[in-house]
């Protein structure tokens, strides 16, 4: 790190649990944010505040007047703007020093094959069933660490799925791909503005524990946080070894 970096990052160089050391594993790591809205813009400041050297946003989406309710890294001026774009000023202007590199598209089976390998961790900051269960399977064959987080309402999720780790489970072994869901959104639930800025920073903060690699991060066990009731839970998950996705019988 040069003279700048080590102003910079003092306060995390102070905490022994990240030192010199694991800082210079955030400056060389790539974290993939999928979503860019609501979780994606409470966890992306963070990564990059934190001196993550490289991160890259997905979203095919553009900043609409009732996003701005919650997502705090689009503004009034970037409303029509792709969100990635918006996303990659925003994030540039906290830290220059780092790389923010956009796509603006879905998340495909197609895209993830071709961007997984390249990165360290995927935080899948989206909002619909279906694509979050592309990423857990992307990132299971890939074996890339998965912070997964979801709000709506004012109920939360967020938890880790390693699958560099024996024991973990992954998202599909909790919710089944097999099953049928009912899509919901927060355009036809609602959404409590905090929420996300919640749930957004708990997933920031697991994504740098696993780069760094200190303390117990939410592998195994699904934390649950209740805006009404102002109660955090956490329950534990333990692997599905009959899991159409990561099940021994369908492991390498």
């Amino acid at each position: 790190m040069n003279d700048e970096q080590l102003l910079r990052y003092s306060r995390h160089l102070l905490l022994e649990d990240i030192d010199v050391e694991g800082q210079e594993k955030l400056l060389r790591s790539h974290a993939l944010i999928i979503g860019a809205g609501g979780l994606g813009s409470a966890a992306g400041p963070y990564l990059a505040a934190a001196g993550v050297g490289k991160i890259t946003l997905v979203d095919h989406d553009v900043v609409e007047l009732t996003n701005l309710q919650r997502q705090v890294m689009h503004t009034e001026k970037t409303i029509g703007k792709s969100k990635v774009a918006s996303g990659q000023q925003f994030l540039g202007q906290l830290n220059s020093s780092i790389r923010v590199d956009i796509v603006q598209e879905k998340a495909t089976s197609h895209l993830l094959a071709k961007l997984l390998p390249t990165v360290d961790i995927v935080l899948d900051c989206t909002d619909n069933f279906k694509t979050r269960q592309l990423i857990n399977a992307a990132c299971v064959q890939h074996q890339i660490p998965l912070v997964s987080g979801s709000a709506l309402r004012f109920d939360g999720q967020v938890s880790v799925f390693d699958s560099q780790t024996k024991t973990s489970p992954c998202y599909a072994c909790i919710f089944s791909p097999e099953e049928e869901f009912e899509e919901v959104s927060c355009s036809s639930m609602g959404i409590f503005s905090p929420l996300v800025g919640i749930i957004g920073t708990i997933q920031a903060a697991q994504a740098l524990q696993v780069i760094i690699g200190f303390g117990e991060s939410l592998v195994g066990r699904m934390l649950l946080w209740n805006a009404r009731t102002t109660q955090v839970d956490q329950i534990k998950i333990a692997r599905n070894p009959d899991c159409p996705v990561c099940g021994e019988h369908h492991s390498n």
